[in-house]
């Protein structure tokens, strides 16, 4: 297997198919992750050397039943009848027919047999009556059957989660296993790349990922021999960059009205702490309080767009969000305000070396390390040995305004069961970060607030997030209980 076909970074997942294959009975997978994920490759690669019988149907993006029907009865006729011509069919329950009699007739009773519906909900097009086919056909026929296992796969998460996972009709409770398959995490993005011909330091590959976001497809784009700054340039700030047009592309592939989902991460970009539900109504025109807003929120956040939190302590303020899609925030920051510039022609070469040396630059590279590590929370709390219970969170008070309060926000903590609370800070830079006597007291002064509007009477621990280290100095030892480097992130988990 060459190096473009090696699996990596994946081991939870090629355990979870390994199972789904070997098992002596029908199986029904449902499998979903954001665009570009990499589910696909997963499932060819990992089957196309399993059994010879892999039938693979792909949903078209926006194309008619009529389209979608014809493209499945090819894969038919490609799969067991050596690509001969077949009759067209003109919904889903004859198609389905054809497929079921041609497993009968053309595999034999002891090989198994693949069946991957890609993109599923593309191919449930509008009065389409797939999922009623799909429920008739399992539960009549395929599940009786050992040698087929189905897997039904999709970009938009919300889309399968509703309908196949916690389908309420007759495919309620029939799925065998579900996988979410979410972006990589530093170590894998960090194997990807090596086997990629890529060999960068952590810094470097955290520079890449808070571009990427650890997706497989984008890190493909990468030529080696190049610094992150370089690879950077190329894929975002020239006239034919990748990045440039992506975009668009992502949100529309995922949600119908993209502009408002859009639109809704923008808003949540803007505050770096978080926005709250009731803010967001107030800030959005278009957004009407009720059902139908709340399940757009969900379908980012199941899509890996946000993230949703309680802050502690804020039992009456209800959940607030963030994005954590680092594409999305590198986009909105650096690539939305010169696309009109990039369409036209190129940037100078050394666009991107030149704005690393900003106060701007520093300040998203800050945000976006903190959109990271709230995806690696479980290495943080191995880091510093805390107990899988720990429930992390995160803090803020805005003060009333001329009440003379200070406010505080504390970037996040975790909750602990042994009568205690460790409360992280997180900090990017290039050298290790060095609390000094001015940066001690607003860490006094922060802790203090906390305690106070929370009335916590649980100790507290302070522990760093510094993506370098922390230089030891007085008030270091004097503070600080526990350090988080980048050297933690980058273990599995």
């Amino acid at each position: 297997m060459s190096n473009s076909e090696k699996i990596v970074g994946r081991q939870a997942e090629l355990a979870i198919l390994e199972k789904f294959f070997s098992s002596r009975k029908a199986e029904f997978l449902g499998i979903y992750g954001r665009r570009r994920v990499g589910k696909t490759y997963l499932i060819r690669n990992f089957f196309k050397k399993k059994t010879r019988y892999f039938f693979n149907s792909t949903g078209i993006y926006n194309a008619p039943i009529e389209r979608q029907l014809a493209e499945f009865v090819k894969e038919i006729s490609r799969v067991f009848y050596k690509e001969i011509e077949l009759k067209e069919k003109n919904n889903w329950f004859d198609a389905f027919e054809l497929l079921t009699a041609s497993l009968q007739k053309q595999v034999p009773k002891d090989k198994k047999i693949i069946l991957f519906f890609d993109e599923f909900p593309w191919m449930a097009t509008h009065r389409s009556k797939l999922l009623q086919a799909l429920d008739f056909y399992w539960n009549r026929y395929w599940s009786q059957d050992k040698r087929i296992k189905l897997i039904i796969c999709g970009s938009a998460a919300s889309w399968i989660i509703k309908n196949i996972i916690n389908n309420k009709g007759g495919l309620h409770n029939r799925l065998t296993r579900t996988m979410k398959l979410d972006p990589m995490d530093l170590g894998q993005t960090k194997a990807f790349l090596h086997n990629s011909g890529i060999k960068l330091n952590f810094n470097h590959i955290v520079q890449i990922y808070m571009v990427t976001g650890g997706i497989p497809y984008y890190l493909s784009r990468i030529d080696p021999g190049l610094s992150a700054t370089q690879a950077i340039e190329a894929l975002a700030f020239t006239k034919s960059s990748f990045l440039l047009n992506e975009f668009d592309n992502l949100y529309s592939s995922l949600f119908d009205d993209s502009e408002i989902y859009i639109e809704i991460v923008r808003a949540i970009a803007k505050k770096k702490y978080g926005l709250g539900q009731e803010e967001l109504f107030n800030q959005i025109e278009n957004l009407s309080k009720g059902g139908t807003v709340i399940e757009k929120l969900k379908e980012l956040e199941d899509a890996g767009f946000l993230i949703s939190f309680k802050p502690y302590g804020h039992k009456k303020k209800g959940i607030y969000y963030r994005v954590i899609d680092e594409y999305s925030l590198f986009y909105f920051d650096w690539i939305e305000p010169i696309k009109k510039t990039l369409l036209s022609k190129s940037l100078q070469k050394g666009y991107w070396q030149k704005i690393q040396k900003t106060a701007n630059w520093h300040n998203w590279a800050g945000y976006a390390f903190e959109a990271i590590c709230y995806k690696h929370l479980v290495q943080i709390s191995k880091a510093l040995s805390l107990s899988p219970t720990a429930i992390p969170n995160a803090w803020r008070h805005s003060p009333v305004k001329n009440s003379g309060e200070r406010g505080a926000q504390i970037d996040l903590l975790f909750d602990r069961d042994d009568d205690a609370i460790t409360i992280g800070e997180i900090k990017y830079t290039e050298q290790p970060f060095v609390i000094d006597k001015q940066y001690a007291e607003t860490l006094k002064q922060k802790i203090e607030i906390f305690s106070k509007i929370t009335r916590v009477r649980k100790q507290i621990f302070l522990a760093m997030i510094s993506a370098n280290g922390l230089k030891d100095t007085v008030y270091s030892e004097e503070m600080v209980s526990g350090v988080v480097t980048l050297e933690d992130l980058f273990k599995s988990e």
